[in-house]
């Protein structure tokens, strides 16, 4: 089948790369000016594995505007804060036949995409697969090749033959995808997953490899899963783990799987980008509060990652400075005076 990519970072790029590596036609479509007229001056883009081995990736890219392609299906890898104007501006490509498959981050995609797929045609993932954009043009697949795996479900939960032979294209592509038929379940257990690694190791600026190896990471975690599970028991989702399924999950992927993987919120926040915690933790906050339940552990992180957002707008090091440049002619002020 042929596929089109929606945002063409850091997970795009892995997704795309690897079903264009297994022999099938890619194509990709992002609206980050940078990203594109990188790509294109370099003629692909320049893919590592666990920062080794880079090498030059060919790769077709373009702007929603001028994208001419027909695929089978879209694979949508944008934020979330990014999803409503990216549709809009992609909306002349797509027709009544096409599938979408997503795996972002959080939660609020489903109801934007269904705007424009219904629902037989939405299939919904959660990846857990490390990957990191280094900078335009530059990707780095984190773990060994074949590392990582995915859930994916249909929203009507009823698999149909387009589905599995996604799931089959994925699978030579080394997706590893676990077909579910549990939609929601499946979603929220990567929401409960990255409330607990994405916004800890994003406030304490470590890898997951490192969190895993505090001797605190395991009360914290289960506190997040804990309140997550209440949530999601009030709002009648049934989860595909159990509680002590997804600590050993978070506990697995960090210690195992992608130990040197610093997760997107993370990279997102290094860069005084905004994150996602609003459709993460804040999603559990704002579900449990509609069935008079109140997840104030997900709430505080939510705010303090909030407050690290607001601490990148300012520039530390060039406030240190003028103090500094302050101080020292106050000193020769005062030596002056003292002659």
């Amino acid at each position: 089948m042929k596929y089109t990519v929606l945002g063409a970072g850091a997970m795009g790029l892995r997704y795309g790369v690897l079903l264009q590596e297994a022999g099938y036609d890619v194509d990709f479509v992002d609206t980050w000016d940078k990203q594109v007229e990188t790509i294109r001056a370099q003629k692909g883009v320049y893919v590592s594995r666990d920062g080794q081995n880079k090498h030059l990736v060919p790769v077709n890219i373009y702007y929603p505007e001028e994208y001419q392609g027909d695929p089978d299906v879209l694979i949508v890898f944008t934020k979330q804060y990014q999803l409503t104007d990216f549709l809009k501006r992609c909306e002349r490509f797509f027709n009544d036949k096409q599938y979408v498959v997503t795996c972002m981050n959080g939660m609020g995609h489903v109801e934007k995409l269904n705007q424009y797929f219904p629902k037989e045609r939405l299939l919904g993932g959660t990846a857990l697969i490390g990957t990191v954009l280094n900078k335009a043009g530059d990707v780095d697949f984190i773990g060994p090749k074949g590392a990582g795996s995915m859930n994916i479900a249909n929203e009507t939960e009823e698999p149909d033959q387009m589905t599995h032979q996604i799931v089959d294209e994925f699978t030579q592509a080394g997706l590893n995808p676990n077909l579910t038929t549990n939609f929601l379940g499946t979603l929220m257990a990567k929401v409960i997953f990255n409330s607990v690694i994405n916004t800890l190791c994003t406030m304490f600026k470590i890898r997951m490899g490192e969190y895993i190896q505090s001797p605190v990471a395991k009360k914290l975690g289960v506190q997040l899963i804990d309140e997550a599970f209440d949530v999601c028991e009030r709002a009648g989702i049934t989860l595909l783990n159990t509680r002590q399924e997804e600590w050993e999950t978070v506990s697995y992927v960090s210690r195992v799987s992608n130990p040197l993987h610093f997760p997107s919120m993370y990279q997102d926040i290094s860069k005084n980008r905004q994150t996602e915690v609003d459709y993460i933790n804040g999603y559990i906050y704002e579900l449990g509060l509609k069935h008079h339940y109140e997840a104030k552990t997900h709430d505080f992180l939510r705010n303090l990652v909030h407050l690290a957002e607001f601490s990148g707008t300012f520039d530390v090091d060039g406030y240190i400075q003028s103090v500094l440049e302050s101080d020292k002619k106050n000193v020769q002020a005062t030596q002056q005076a003292e002659a």
